[in-house]
């Protein structure tokens, strides 16, 4: 039986606890944003409108910020735009709206 030296031993825990740290992640952050598809229409809404802001998963590997209204957005991006999402019973929900900027006005 050979004895491994300390660093190799450290350098062997880094490395296997970096590499399941890496592979877990974004499972832990996906399960921790709701879905707009497990949810209906009006859930949806209600959550955005509750929350505020809110960044929600949208698709298998998507996911977007809804905002309630403008006063959530960034003062030079102050207006909104419906923002649609699927949704368990609507294929085109209008979940929210998203923040933009006029690029006319500077």
């Amino acid at each position: 039986m050979t004895r491994l030296s300390r660093s190799a031993c450290f350098g062997f825990l880094a490395f296997t606890w970096l590499g399941g740290t890496a592979a877990v992640e974004p499972a832990m952050a996906q399960a921790g944003r709701p879905d707009t598809r497990s949810m209906t229409c009006a859930q949806a809404q209600e959550l955005v409108r509750k929350s505020g802001s809110i960044v929600l998963t949208t698709g298998q590997s998507t996911f977007d910020r809804f905002v309630a209204n403008g006063s959530y957005c960034r003062p030079q991006t102050g207006q909104v735009r419906a923002k649609f999402a699927p949704t368990r019973d609507n294929p085109q929900c209008s979940v929210g709206y998203r923040c933009f900027q006029n690029r006319t006005q500077r």
